[in-house]
């Protein structure tokens, strides 16, 4: 019987495919010989990453311009991946942005952009996706979160804030999903080399991984039908069953006194 995951039939969607894991995971998707739509903001980006993901051996390449953020337009991207191919088997919702914010100089439009993109972004996605998944009796959508919403880390309170909102928003939805087929996957890399990381301090970016590594990693969890997907465990376990446990009189000094971990993607 052939791997459902490397089926040439398959439908795919990854939004934020310009660059970095967005990209790397589509090109990766076209190995597998399926059908790969794309989607991102900045145009001559988004074509050079079709042309990899065609080069890649994808049976079809859907090129689809325009960010999550307008529900109008992610509308329309469904509905031209539904009138092409009749529907998605896999939905990766990856378009996200960093966000940082000093508390001194708070800004409301910084919460306001990230949320946009990194919470609402998926949010619109899901609406979508969900109805055509769920009465076709199955499906996988992935979203990628991150490590930096396991707390409030100082500093990227914006992008914390959002990644929180949208691995709770995911869990929920995974839950009341139960018995529809549909599939949720919570994806929380740690740091991978991309444009976003590139704006860090790599002294603040332990076991930095290289961008073709994460993807691969994501799209095996995906594989699986986990429901959170986080790496390399050197970095995520102890944040997750350590540091996302500690009591806020033992978090906070040691938060203050280290800094922000960075945005993951």
């Amino acid at each position: 019987m052939m791997d459902s995951a490397k089926r040439p039939d398959r439908r795919c969607v990854v939004t934020g495919a310009t660059s970095g894991l967005g990209r790397a995971m589509a090109i990766l998707l076209g190995r597998r010989g399926g059908r790969v739509a794309i989607t991102g903001r900045r145009a001559p980006m988004l074509d050079a990453a079709a042309a990899e993901v065609r080069q890649a051996g994808a049976a079809d390449v859907l090129v689809l311009h325009g960010g999550v953020d307008d529900p109008a337009v992610v509308a329309g991207h469904h509905a031209t991946i539904v009138e092409r191919w009749g529907g998605l088997d896999l939905a990766i919702l990856n378009a996200g942005v960093g966000g940082s914010n000093d508390p001194r100089a708070f800004s409301a439009e910084a919460y306001r952009d990230a949320f946009a993109v990194n919470f609402f972004g998926v949010v619109h996605w899901l609406e979508c996706l969900i109805p055509g998944m769920a009465a076709g009796g199955g499906g996988v959508i992935a979203g990628i979160s991150s490590p930096g919403g396991w707390r409030g880390f100082p500093g990227i309170g914006p992008y914390s804030a959002s990644k929180s909102a949208l691995s709770t928003m995911l869990e929920s939805v995974r839950i009341g999903l139960r018995g529809t087929g549909v599939c949720i996957v919570d994806v929380c890399p740690g740091y991978v080399k991309s444009e976003m990381t590139a704006k860090n301090d790599p002294k603040h970016m332990p076991f930095l991984m290289e961008t073709e590594e994460g993807a691969a990693r994501i799209l095996r969890g995906i594989d699986r039908r986990q429901r959170l997907v986080h790496f390399p465990r050197r970095l995520t376990w102890p944040l997750r069953h350590v540091v996302a446990r500690l009591p806020g009189a033992v978090f906070d000094p040691l938060a203050a006194r280290f800094g922000r971990p960075g945005a993951g993607e």
